[in-house]
């Protein structure tokens, strides 16, 4: 049985994983620190991530915005007036619940895209209440999400700022740059890792639902010209996805697997380009080793379409808690490019040297992965509660694990077997995550390393000192093998590249 997410919170931080935020003045909602092994994986996750989308390709090129920008960049995208929430409030405690959460956590209908007045009538006909108190909402309301700030000692409305609730806009607004200093040529994308920031009006779920957060996002342009023109089509053509389309879910039909091929021919999916990307995030995970079944494509329904979105599908995983969104890809057209181009004068348009006339790219597809819910979903899939050895073993991804492998001195009060491990040690550091570890039996070792995901343990026993060779014992499959200590490291690298 899979793990509740209070469970998984449990286990995360009683492994040094994540922990809650400044939890000795009694944390702060929404807001989780990341431990000694929880900053490793978050960082490998986020090289693993940057080197498949930007270092491993020649059309896309990166940027590290600011989480603060002047305001208008907000006005020109619109968040200062449609980045809201709905919010109910109990009439007699004052907590505040998100209306479409409540709805669907105590009826089971999805509650995307409603407005007002359809969660109003939900709220009414299903009669419910507060769930701290069990009294009556008051009306819904929107709620903007954005968390105000002041820039500079004076603090009145001129010195108002935002800090930023995504990555995209601080790309859009520096496209001209990027356009003028990279050589970049249409199709390219823009890449982007970093926080934002969203006033969640109840966050929960663990690290699901944060008020701060990590996105790794892209911004993919295309000449509008050439729209259907995607020259790596060929390449993903055959990758079979659960698909839950808008028609789908209006008919009350269940999900089905498709081919991206036939996703296109029977226009499911309108745009070669967008078909593209959601068959390159899918198999951006499961190169990583994420179960297929765990993972589906879902279309938005056109009263759930954010304002910028012409069409948007997004990459779900199936959590202990339901299906959710892990990742967005959305189609924003031109909807940025023109925003910023209105409100701030400037030309950000591109000239088409065919044609002999400026034109403005159209962003074909936004891939915006959630660093965080990547975290959970990896922590989850690796999970594994073993009843033979009486432990639980994390099955992470080789090049993901906070520690590749583990050094052990069979036992620590024989000086000249620790000295000689220590010097093994050292010498694997240079090249591979790797920690000491001489406390306990080696068997209780091994089930600390399995408990933190450790790949390889590496035991050095008396015969060490003789033979100088080592023992070299598998996570998975606990299979052990002797090896000489001079070909340690390059059994290291040929294990790490299968």
């Amino acid at each position: 049985m899979s793990l509740t997410i209070e469970e998984m919170a449990v286990f995360c931080k009683k492994k040094g994983f994540v922990y809650p935020n400044s939890e000795i003045y009694g944390g702060l909602s929404g807001f989780f620190d990341y431990g000694p092994l929880g900053v490793e994986l978050k960082n490998n996750l986020k090289q693993a991530w940057w080197n498949y989308h930007v270092k491993r390709r020649d059309d896309i090129v990166g940027i590290d915005g600011s989480i603060l920008a002047n305001p208008k960049v907000w006005v020109a995208s619109g968040h200062i007036s449609n980045f809201t929430d709905i919010l109910i409030e109990c009439k007699k405690c004052h907590s505040r619940e998100r209306a479409d959460t409540v709805v669907e956590e105590k009826t089971k209908l999805s509650a995307d895209g409603l407005n007002v007045k359809q969660l109003q009538e939900l709220i009414l006909k299903h009669h419910l209440k507060c769930p701290k108190c069990n009294s009556d909402f008051s009306e819904p309301s929107q709620f903007n999400l954005m968390f105000q700030t002041h820039v500079g000692p004076k603090q009145n409305e001129e010195s108002i700022a935002y800090l930023r609730p995504e990555t995209a806009q601080l790309i859009f607004a520096n496209f001209k740059n990027i356009l003028d200093t990279s050589r970049v040529k249409l199709p390219f994308g823009i890449a982007q890792i970093g926080k934002a920031f969203r006033n969640e009006i109840a966050p929960r779920n663990f690290l699901f639902r944060c008020r701060e957060f990590e996105q790794m996002e892209i911004e993919y342009f295309v000449h509008p010209n050439h729209l259907q023109d995607c020259p790596y089509l060929r390449d993903i053509q055959n990758v079979e996805i659960l698909t839950y389309s808008a028609e789908m879910q209006e008919k009350d039909l269940e999900p089905q697997k498709f081919k991206m091929k036939e996703l296109l021919e029977k226009k499911i999916i309108k745009l070669s380009w967008h078909a593209y990307w959601l068959a390159t995030e899918y198999n951006f995970f499961m190169q990583l080793g994420i179960n297929p079944h765990n993972i589906r494509i879902r279309q938005h329904k056109k009263s759930e379409l954010a304002h910028y979105a012409s069409d948007c599908w997004d990459l779900e995983y199936k959590f202990p808690f339901g299906w959710k969104e892990l990742q967005g890809i959305a189609d924003r057209s031109d909807f940025d490019l023109k925003q910023h181009i209105k409100h701030s004068g400037k030309d950000l348009s591109i000239y088409d040297e065919e044609k002999k006339q400026k034109i403005i790219p159209l962003v074909i597809a936004e891939p915006s992965l959630g660093l965080d819910r990547s975290f959970l979903l990896l922590m989850y899939e690796a999970y594994y509660d073993d009843k033979e050895r009486g432990n639980i073993v994390l099955k992470l991804p080789r090049q993901l694990t906070p520690y590749y492998c583990a050094l052990f001195p069979l036992v620590k009060n024989k000086p000249e077997l620790v000295a000689f491990a220590e010097e093994v040690y050292k010498d694997i550091k240079t090249s591979y995550s790797c920690y000491y570890d001489e406390s306990g039996s080696v068997g209780r070792r091994y089930a600390r390393a399995d408990e933190i995901g450790v790949k390889y343990c590496i035991t050095i026993d008396f015969d060490s000192l003789d033979d100088k060779q080592v023992t070299i014992r598998d996570r998975d499959t606990t299979k052990q093998e002797r090896i000489p200590i001079s070909k340690l490291k390059e059994q290291l690298y040929h294990l790490y590249q299968k």
